[in-house]
């Protein structure tokens, strides 16, 4: 209950001071929304102010509010953004009925000129759409009244299907992202959306199919950042589709090696005499169909075909194979929750980081009121940047006066890769019935979570610097000093087995023997330990910024949503989510390919910040096609990766302090330990409370948090590693199925 001032009139004048004084800032809504028409990061703000990522939040959330200085600078950045982007005056809205379609404006776009598409021809009807047929796929009867073709069927069965992504009163992209375009046999060609929605396709012809697409469909999706651009609709063509369009079903040998059709196929004559153009990539799996921007609109779309190996089995499992209404579901639950796809999931993820921090947004007005297209803060820019010497792969053009067969040492190479270590079982370890393996979700968006990176600026050389844990980059510094057995945990000095542990040092886990390349989480974490370091030299990025945070977060609700789908919650305590673990796949195949899709994403859009040279034509010295964009960025991939090490280790490290257990194999987010019992709880201990070892291993969905990856007895791991005869074989790479593989055996 609220309680009146004493004196209402000076209460009255204090907050009329305050007003006056400029101490009153706009709402959060307002802040957030002038935050986001500058194209602003709640990064680049926090940077600005000297505050901490949170703090923005909270301003932003009404939950807190800025004091003393940081009021005062806050309410100026406010304050000039206001004047730069003032509130939208609301306008009359008249009736749908009052407008003709033809009469309605389309969204103006913003610098750059690249981010619309022509709306719909006002001399086409719109398109008719349909329920989706039944497996079988029959005709529709041409006979049926148009009433009952306009209403969607639901879904094949009782899951939901995903939420169409416009926004309210905004009809172009009113049929979702993407769709799967199917001919039947006698000969009509059918588009099947989100949410159980079909279409009819009147386009005898490839190129009148992606004018239908551009004009009718209302196909495509919003952009993920005011500053980027609204996604292109996206066609799957299946084998019957790709046969009605002239296209082969499956690609010859040459084809396949080459990744697309030849230039003089018909079908590429078709679309060049219809003044359509391909990207540099050509009429491959994933083929770019587009027409030169003109006066800002986008005309773009984009062709995904399975029977070409579009969506790699070991990303989409098996979804080349599902019917069309099915793939639509699994690739529109996947466009949806994370993006529209642009290729395989290791490209959607690079193209993720983009969409959701473009390199450019539109300029406050000038003198004449035009805006332009410049840097936008906190992100990546738009040129690329050369890599420090130590940071770049062998072959890299900053490489080239070295020797042809020069093996460069880890002082001259930074190598953070993930764990692959094992040791033999202690004697008391051997007396244990179970080997249990935890697996740590989604470790490497964990580790993309609040890293500090470089942004777009290149590195600076320094020489015997003092070492910042702030300051992102590549540190030439020997680690060889580090003890296991005497580190600090939770600021305190503890007695471990340092022997029983891997070096958080290296990927081998082998103890460092002098000086090395280390990205700053991994020099960081020796200091965390309680070791002074010394560093001799280092190439530091002084422009530094979260920029992987937005990122982190859409896979991670992505993640979240899918595993809920899967019946898998947030919120279940360790047993009953391990109980809701089993069998979890089952409950909806078509959600479980979307899953790995998520993960597959996080992992290869990390791998593709230092993609490697493909193709024979490639030699050592010169630059690769990769090279050229301002996302080929190795320093971010290692410091990800690094502290997705360190996390791993700091756990296993904290949990040894605790109980006394220590890991008998580490592969990469796998950590396999020697118990009494089958479970992840006979591993790691909770209390009645269900608490657990502070900063260890969690049990839960959540990204760091573990699962149970796979159990085998003691004595299966003594046997396979007599049959390799491999004393050392890493026991997590097989502990999930507790089989050798192929390349194993020899075989």
């Amino acid at each position: 209950m609220s309680h009146p001032p004493s004196d209402p009139l000076s209460a009255v004048d204090a907050l009329l001071a305050a007003v006056d004084g400029g101490q009153v800032l706009p709402s959060p809504a307002e802040r957030v929304r002038l935050r986001e028409a500058a194209g602003l990061t709640q990064a680049a703000v926090a940077q600005a102010l000297g505050v901490r990522v949170p703090s923005i939040q909270a301003w932003e959330d009404g939950r807190a509010e800025p004091k003393a200085e940081r009021l005062q600078a806050y309410r100026r950045l406010l304050d000039g953004l206001a004047e730069r982007y003032p509130a939208p005056q609301p306008a009359p809205v008249p009736s749908a009925s009052a407008v003709p379609a033809s009469d309605r404006p389309s969204e103006a776009p913003a610098p750059p000129p690249d981010a619309a598409r022509p709306a719909p021809s006002a001399s086409r009807p719109a398109p008719s759409t349909r329920p989706a047929p039944s497996a079988s796929r029959p005709a529709p009867s041409a006979s049926r009244p148009a009433s009952a073709l306009s209403r969607p069927a639901a879904p094949r069965s009782a899951r939901p299907a995903p939420p169409a992504p416009a926004a309210p009163g905004d009809d172009r992209f009113a049929h979702g992202p993407l769709a799967v375009v199917d001919a039947t046999d006698d000969g009509q060609v059918l588009a099947y959306g989100v949410g159980g929605l079909v279409l009819d396709v009147p386009a005898k012809s490839l190129p009148a199919l992606v004018e239908w697409t551009l004009a009718e469909a209302r196909l495509g999706a919003e952009k993920l950042h005011g500053s980027g651009r609204d996604a292109d609709p996206l066609l799957v063509l299946t084998t019957s589709a790709l046969r009605r369009y002239g296209l082969p079903a499956e690609l010859s040998e040459a084809e396949r090696l080459a990744g697309r059709l030849p230039a003089g196929h018909k079908t590429v004559k078709q679309l060049e005499k219809a003044d359509w153009l391909l990207t540099k990539r050509g009429f491959g799996p994933w083929a770019r169909i587009y027409r030169p921007a003109q006066g800002g609109r986008r005309a773009c779309v984009q062709l995904c075909i399975p029977s070409w190996n579009a969506l790699d089995a070991r990303s989409w499992g098996h979804a080349a194979d599902l019917p069309p209404a099915e793939l639509a579901r699994v690739l529109g639950l996947y466009a949806t929750r994370v993006l529209t796809p642009r290729g395989s999931t290791a490209v959607s993820g690079l193209e993720l980081m983009t969409a959701l921090t473009p390199p450019t947004r539109a300029s406050a007005p000038d003198e004449s009121g035009r805006r332009h297209s410049v840097h936008n803060p906190g992100s990546l820019g738009t040129q690329p940047l050369d890599p420090a010497p130590c940071e770049a792969p062998d072959g890299h053009p900053v490489l080239a006066h070295l020797p042809r067969f020069h093996v460069r040492g880890p002082d001259e190479r930074l190598f953070e890769e993930a764990y692959d270590w094992a040791r033999e079982l202690t004697d008391d370890e051997c007396m244990h019935r179970h080997l249990v393996g935890v697996d740590v979700n989604m470790a490497f968006a964990a580790g993309a979570n609040g890293a500090v990176v470089g942004l777009a600026a290149p590195p600076v050389h320094v020489t015997n610097p003092d070492f910042d844990p702030k300051t992102p980059g590549s540190w030439l510094v020997d680690l060889s000093h580090v003890d296991l057995s005497h580190v600090l945990v939770a600021g305190q000095r503890a007695q471990l087995r340092g022997d029983l542990l891997p070096s958080p040092f290296t990927p081998t886990g082998e103890r460092p023997t002098g000086p090395a390349w280390y990205a700053t989480p991994t020099v960081a974490y020796a200091m965390e330990l309680g070791y002074t370091v010394a560093p001799l030299e280092a190439w530091v990025r002084p422009e530094a910024g979260r920029y992987l945070d937005g990122w982190y977060k859409r896979l991670r609700d992505a993640y979240i949503a899918t595993m809920a789908d899967l019946g898998v919650g947030e919120k279940l305590d360790p047993a009953r989510y391990l109980a809701a673990m089993d069998g979890y796949r089952q409950r909806d195949p078509e959600a479980a390919i979307v899953l790995d899709a998520i993960k597959q994403t996080v992992k290869g859009g990390i791998g593709k910040l230092q993609e490697r040279a493909r193709g024979g034509g490639w030699r050592p010295g010169e630059p690769w096609p990769a090279l050229a964009r301002p996302t080929w960025r190795p320093d971010i991939r290692a410091t990800v990766i690094s502290r997705a090490r360190i996390n791993m280790h700091r756990k296993m490290v904290n949990l040894a302090a605790a109980t006394g257990r220590y890991p008998v194999a580490v592969l990469s987010d796998c950590a396999v330990y020697a118990a009494d019992g089958p479970s992840p709880l006979d591993v790691l201990p909770y209390d009645a409370a269900g608490k657990t070892v502070p900063g260890s291993f969690r049990i839960g969905v959540s990204p760091g948090m573990v699962k149970h990856e796979g159990t085998q007895t003691t004595l299966w791991g003594e046997e396979l590693r007599e049959q390799t005869q491999a004393p050392l074989l890493n026991l997590a790479r097989y502990i999930r199925t507790g089989a050798l593989t192929a390349a194993d055996t020899g075989e």
